[in-house]
């Protein structure tokens, strides 16, 4: 007998949230009595999310993501991958990794390197050309892995990560030593890879490969979470630039317009901190007041730029961006 839906109970109805995919809670490594490479960190990664790790060398971004796969013990503090301890056996069979500089043997093929992964991780041989069509390296397949480019390489390291199919993806600086084009198709790959329900963590102190990939960020400065959060909001909403002749005359409007506190000048410019919509009505005051337009374009600071700022590594930065 069917069951009306009204006669179910109220939280049977209700979508219950999927739990996160990493949870730690005060997660502290130490190395003797003086260096602390990760301090009292706490992380919530969500389903289906590219989460960068974003910091300087040093950071303690390669730590944390050893700690999560179980291959350095926390000093304190603990947490989950998968629902599971970290570092659990069950729990890593999920998990696909690309830690510091991948490692194959150098006269095996990049197929041949891969088919014995394949042996050792007990994934399926059919997943091998699978991978390596992931990645582009389908044409490359036969060739040594020692004739290899660098960008080649790590992207084998990536299809090494890939055979098990796995639900978490975690990748240490994927696009670290790689030319313009060849960090290009590293964030291109990497962004395919995150689509659907698989998560995928990276950690980068490249922050316009983080700006360009990531959904959320934690920032990491000397082992420490600064901040977690997305990386709009990070960077912050965007302002409108205006340079105008003469500048005294486009400040006087400018500031019976927005007033004065939502002004910053930058040279001879002029930052409003405004939604950029507005510039269709802000270039017809100037106009109406006699000044000469120059320039009027939207403006947001970079990531790198929020992250100084962030951090106190330099004085407040902004870089335009159209």
């Amino acid at each position: 007998m069917s069951i009306p839906i009204a006669a179910l109970p109220q939280a049977d109805l209700v979508t219950q949230p999927m739990p996160p995919v990493i949870e730690t809670v005060g997660k502290t490594k130490r190395y003797g009595a003086s260096i602390a490479a990760v301090l009292d960190l706490s992380l919530t990664i969500r389903h289906g999310e590219v989460y960068g790790l974003l910091g300087p060398n040093g950071a303690g971004k390669t730590t944390t993501l050893r700690m999560l796969l179980g291959l350095v013990r926390p000093t304190s503090g603990g947490g989950t991958v998968l629902g599971l301890p970290l570092g659990a056996p069950s729990g890593l069979d999920r998990v696909g990794a690309l830690i510091e500089t991948p490692a194959f043997y150098p006269y095996l093929s990049g197929r041949a390197n891969l088919r014995l992964l394949a042996g050792l991780a007990r994934a399926p041989l059919a997943q091998v050309d699978e991978v390596l069509a992931q990645v582009d390296l389908l044409a490359r397949a036969d060739d040594r892995f020692a004739t290899y480019s660098l960008g080649m390489k790590q992207r084998l390291g990536v299809a090494a990560a890939l055979l098990k199919d796995p639900d978490l993806l975690i990748l240490d600086e994927p696009t670290n030593g790689l030319d313009p084009q060849g960090r290009a198709d590293m964030r291109s790959l990497v962004r395919t890879l995150g689509r659907g329900s698989r998560t995928v963590v990276l950690s980068s102190h490249l922050m316009e490969d983080v700006e360009l990939i990531c959904d959320r960020v934690g920032v990491l400065q000397a082992g420490r979470l600064i901040t977690e959060t997305t990386v709009a909001e990070l960077r912050g909403a965007p302002s409108l630039l205006v340079r105008a002749e003469p500048s005294q005359r486009t400040g006087e409007i400018l500031a019976g317009i927005f007033g004065a506190e939502q002004l910053a000048r930058d040279g001879e410019a002029f930052v409003i901190a405004t939604d950029p919509a507005a510039a269709g009505e802000i270039a017809r005051r100037l106009v109406i007041g006699g000044v000469a337009l120059r320039e009027l374009r939207p403006v947001q600071r970079s990531l790198e730029a929020a992250f100084l700022e962030l951090t106190g590594s330099a004085g407040p930065a902004r870089e335009d961006q159209p």
